[in-house]
């Protein structure tokens, strides 16, 4: 994919990043079924994602599109093998995402509500972007939470992709 950096020096890379700002999230968004990937190439994909720990992962699907570097290769691997090495990693990811999701119960984080939907205020960490990661649900009968605003909220379960909360005041 032409990205100038070895699988080597990218683990260094993490691992300064990690050292130096110990409480970092990491994300990475990946592709599965570039052209001329082969099983032994999925294979390290795989254990690269195991290794490293993302805190935050999506993969999407190679799709051969005109005007960028990849389109003068075949698009030689086919979509249900795209589909099912995409899977396999989100499953992947699933788990260390519950991990490490459990490693936050009994945190207190700083949480941005956006929305109420259901009988919960919606919210994310600052490690979480809009509508693509973990939220963080507080329970709306036993306060009001405005949106847009900041609060403390001790995690007190988690699941794969989402925290539960309750407000500290």
């Amino acid at each position: 994919m032409r990205r100038g950096i070895t699988r080597a020096k990218t683990e260094a890379l993490l691992d300064t990043i990690r050292q130096a700002v110990p409480e970092i999230a990491l994300r990475t968004t990946l592709i599965a079924g570039h052209p001329g990937e082969t099983e032994a190439d999925f294979d390290e994909l795989y254990n690269f994602v195991e290794k490293s720990r993302f805190d935050r992962l999506g993969i999407f699907t190679y799709s051969h599109e005109e005007n960028t570097h990849s389109f003068q290769f075949a698009d030689d691997v086919p979509e249900e093998t795209k589909q099912e090495r995409a899977d396999i990693i989100m499953e992947l990811q699933q788990g260390i995402s519950a991990e490490l999701n459990q490693d936050r119960i009994g945190q207190t984080l700083k949480v941005l509500i956006d929305r109420k939907e259901g009988g919960y205020f919606v919210g994310r960490t600052e490690f979480d972007s809009p509508e693509v990661d973990n939220e963080v649900l507080v329970a709306a009968q036993a306060q009001y939470l405005r949106l847009g605003d900041f609060a403390n909220v001790k995690i007190t379960e988690a699941t794969e992709f989402d925290l539960f909360g309750e407000l500290v005041a």
